[in-house]
């Protein structure tokens, strides 16, 4: 799968390992270097069918500006529209970062489910199992993280590899 991504700063990593003794009890934990916050999947079979789509995003980013997001709180997808449930991630907050996700979707379509209407920016940290795991994470308190956003990345999941960014404003 091909994305746009937001990278995520240092301080959300950190706060991903101090919430990491509470994830005990998931089937699925996020390591570090796969925890991602997607601002927009890219529809591409292939390399060369992924650069057309990349052209085409950058076109849509054109005069996109630096925006900031904040993470304060664990939410919980208890019946995601794709894989195991429940899904367990930090909640990002940031309407930048909405308005950039709809100008990509009106460019490049959404993916039903997940994208338009249906997209709630987050982390993952987890997913399956659950119980008294659920409860330790949304029991955690931890400072809010906030940071500018002056760059979106192009990324493979498949190789988990940044391929391209794009500085903000675009």
């Amino acid at each position: 799968m091909y994305s746009l991504n937001v990278p995520l700063p240092p301080a959300v990593h950190d706060l991903t390992s101090s919430l990491r003794p509470r994830l005990v009890g998931f089937d699925r934990v996020r390591d570090s270097r796969t925890r991602t916050l997607v601002i927009k999947r890219l529809d591409a079979d292939d390399r060369r069918e992924y650069l057309g789509v990349e052209r085409r995003a950058k076109k849509a980013l054109r005069g996109a500006p630096a925006f900031e997001a904040r993470i304060g709180d664990v939410g919980v997808f208890r019946d995601p529209p794709r894989g195991p449930a429940p899904v367990v991630y930090l909640a990002v907050e940031s309407p930048g970062l909405r308005s950039i996700h709809e100008r990509l979707t009106d460019a490049l379509g959404a993916v039903p489910d997940l994208e338009g209407d249906g997209y709630t920016p987050h982390v993952t940290l987890a997913r399956g199992g659950g119980g008294r795991a659920i409860d330790r994470l949304r029991d955690a308190t931890f400072e809010p993280v906030t940071w500018t956003v002056d760059e979106l990345e192009f990324y493979d999941a498949r190789h988990a590899e940044r391929i391209d960014a794009v500085p903000l404003p675009a």
